[in-house]
């Protein structure tokens, strides 16, 4: 599992990859991915999930603590490329009433 964040857009979004398993292991990797700024916070979050195989329940769960982080209902973050199985989950979840997914 890795997990890397990037700025893209001028710094204004950062885009944060997953590749592989999204589960338990990866928390850690995924928290300091988006903490790694600082107190300079992106105006949006970009999550990659072209190389994500699997996520879990607890990989939903950091999900939501990044739209926590983000701002909670005013935050703007963008679930791209999903593989079916993955889009599955995050639409049996309801996820696509808290997220924008591509």
């Amino acid at each position: 599992m890795s997990i890397w964040s990037e700025p893209v857009s001028e710094g204004k979004t950062l885009k944060i990859n997953i590749e592989g398993r999204f589960d338990f292991s990866s928390h850690q990797e995924f928290r300091e991915s988006y903490e790694a700024n600082g107190g300079d916070r992106p105006a949006e979050y970009l999550v990659d999930m072209r190389s994500t195989t699997y996520l879990d329940s607890s990989a939903l769960g950091m999900l939501l603590l990044l739209r926590d982080y983000a701002g909670g209902d005013s935050g703007k973050i963008l679930i791209v490329n999903c593989n079916p199985d993955v889009r599955k989950i995050l639409s049996i979840s309801n996820f696509e009433q808290l997220f924008k997914i591509e």
